[in-house]
């Protein structure tokens, strides 16, 4: 099996340009850039996850096989992520309640009826 040395330096440097990025990602937090400031530090972590699968686990020097797997894991959480947010961002949308009125034990809420049955007699 053929193992490869990372150079300290490189090692090293690449330690530097995560400490830079985490003041960065501070630095970000002190200004509101509004709808920007996600995607900044969004973009700033996948630079921050890339670094360190690359370089810290050696990924980068290992065979395009264990590339696959990788990215195996990743469209894994893309798909867990997905799933979570699909929950999470149709919640509240309960057809003939679109105030939410079903929340916080509130159901029915008070002066309103239940909506109509669909099904057949």
């Amino acid at each position: 099996m053929h193992t490869s040395i990372v150079a300290k330096k490189t090692l090293l440097i690449v330690w530097v340009a995560l400490l830079v990025l985490l003041l960065l990602t501070w630095g970000l937090a002190q200004f509101d850039l509004h709808h920007f400031n996600v995607a900044a530090a969004l973009t700033i972590a996948l630079i921050k996850m890339l670094l360190v699968i690359l370089f810290f686990m050696h990924v980068r020097y290992k065979p395009r096989l264990t590339w696959i797997f990788v990215a195996a894991g990743f469209i894994w959480l893309l798909i867990m992520i997905d799933l979570t947010l699909s929950d999470y961002l149709s919640r509240g949308s309960v057809p003939g309640y679109p105030d939410k009125t079903w929340q916080h034990g509130a159901w029915p809420a008070p002066g309103k009826q239940p909506p109509e049955s669909t099904t057949r007699p």
